[in-house]
């Protein structure tokens, strides 16, 4: 499958010149050297004196030697697919230089310490992702996705500065660690309009609702780019967040991010089954996956928020990145009906509980009356889901359906719960990057909904709603320019 939206044909014109192969090369093996220096300083350098300061503003810890292994390694994955997938393409160098120069962002915004590098990197980070997305600059539709998605990045880039600079000046530091020292000096009249907008930043970025066109328009760019796009551009929310975490806990608005993020993750959920094309279909799993990453930053574990987001970055870039060159698009047929046997029921149950135990004992997570609760009710599902696809296949003996389960959960929970003990250490430096909240009312209410809309979805009940169909399907559609409607344009 190929993430664009039909490119033009390849011609005579679009073919690069040989020249450029020598700097294609050389940008792939400076990102593999980039990815295995990272991960050698990650290994070696937690325990030797961090975090290390530059220039008073630059600061490397445990948390930016993760990201830049995690963000070097896809880009050199994906410099590397390129080199064959892109043969040919008369705008692989440029391709080849914008993912340099949005890995290289990437890089200098975690790593930043002071406002003159945190907002100007995150400014370029847009600017790197959508001109990624219109690359074909002779494509029409593919310079009105481009412009499109800068505009929402040019809102997320203006939302974050007005909020940094406020504390900035309300603290007299410009510096990260400077104003999160002086949070409890300052007033709410300054604080929650400051976490407001970086929230909104936040939002914009991970192209949660109602902020989320500019993702489904963005089907332009090349496939590695939107590998790149889905595994590694939308989580950097979850970074920023993580960055701000003290704030977002002194100002109370996690609440807000974990109604918001749970209503964009059944919202998306429910939108990815009306999709007829696969390209929308990843798109509204990306927007659903990010939903669930706000939702663990609003239930105070932004330690498991970015554990999700790496999870999903590695998980999302193997779709893409293993799809082939085929975009299917099909008529929805009829589903068969979900159809539940008592012993099937059981089997569903009994794992869904021993999935949970196993999260809560192994992360920590839900073994007190507090928000690990929800993400544990999350787990249960998940495995319940799940084990219900095996037990129903009739392919498998009833001693499949026993232990095949049990094993693949167990060792799925297992290295998750590695993962996530392994991504806590390295941020046990982060200021409350762990902070579980008391199980509130609105969790409470909110698991009840959340439940339910599960339910709604598998059961199929959703399709008798006509309204909401038609609300879903209205609000899942691109941008109205960047469809492809020239005959002479497909493939």
């Amino acid at each position: 499958m190929q993430s664009t939206t039909n490119a033009p044909s390849t011609n005579v014109k679009h073919l690069k010149k040989p020249s450029s192969h020598f700097f294609n090369q050389l940008i792939s093996i400076f990102l593999s050297v980039l990815c295995l220096s990272s991960i050698a300083l990650l290994t070696t350098g937690t325990s030797n004196n961090l975090p290390w300061r530059y220039f008073g503003i630059f600061k490397i810890n445990g948390f930016t030697l993760l990201i830049w292994s995690v963000v070097s390694f896809f880009s050199a994955i994906v410099s590397v697919y390129s080199a064959t997938y892109l043969m040919g393409f008369r705008y692989h160098s440029r391709f080849t230089a914008l993912c340099l120069g949005f890995t290289l962002s990437v890089m200098i915004f975690i790593a930043s310490d002071h406002i003159v590098a945190i907002l100007p990197a995150w400014l370029m980070m847009g600017f790197f992702m959508a001109r990624l997305i219109g690359v074909v600059n002779g494509w029409h539709e593919a310079r009105k996705a481009s412009g499109f998605a800068q505009r929402y990045f040019l809102c997320s880039g203006a939302a974050l500065s007005a909020g940094v600079l406020i504390l900035a000046f309300a603290s007299n530091n410009f510096t990260l660690s400077g104003i999160t020292a002086e949070l409890s000096g300052l007033s709410n009249a300054v604080l929650v309009p400051s976490a407001l907008l970086i929230i909104t930043a936040a939002l914009v970025q991970s192209a949660i609702y109602p902020f989320h066109r500019w993702l489904l328009s963005a089907m332009t760019a090349p496939t590695p780019a939107s590998a790149l796009m889905h595994a590694g551009f939308v989580n950097g929310s979850g970074i920023l967040l993580t960055m701000f975490a003290s704030l977002l806990l002194k100002t109370e608005t996690l609440s807000l991010l974990f109604v918001i993020g749970g209503i964009t993750a059944i919202v998306a959920q429910f939108a990815k089954l009306l999709q007829t094309s696969i390209k929308q279909k990843l798109a509204c799993s990306t927007i659903a996956q990010m939903g669930f990453m706000i939702m663990q930053c609003g239930l105070g574990f932004f330690n498991a928020a970015v554990t999700h987001l790496i999870l999903h970055g590695f998980y999302k870039a193997y779709l893409f990145l293993s799809s082939g060159e085929q975009v299917q698009a099909s008529a929805p047929g009829k589903p068969l009906p979900m159809k539940i046997r008592p012993l099937q029921a059981i089997a569903v149950l009994i794992t869904g509980i021993l999935g949970a135990a196993c999260f809560a004992v192994l992360t920590g997570k839900a073994t007190a009356i507090n928000s690990g609760i929800f993400l544990t009710l999350v787990v249960a599902i998940t495995v319940g889901q799940a084990t219900y696809n095996i037990v129903k296949q009739r392919a498998l003996s009833v001693g499949h359906k026993i232990y095949l389960p049990l094993l693949l959960f167990s060792a799925g929970i297992c290295s998750y719960a590695l993962i996530y003990n392994g991504v806590s250490r390295i941020m046990r430096d982060i200021p409350d990057a762990e902070r579980p909240m008391l199980l509130s009312p609105v969790q409470i209410l909110f698991g009840v909904i959340f439940l339910s809309g599960f339910l709604i979805m598998k059961f199929g009940i959703y399709k008798k709603w006509s309204w909401l169909y038609v609300n879903l399907l209205n609000a899942t559609q691109p941008y109205k320019k960047t469809i492809l409607l020239s005959k002479n344009q497909s493939l």
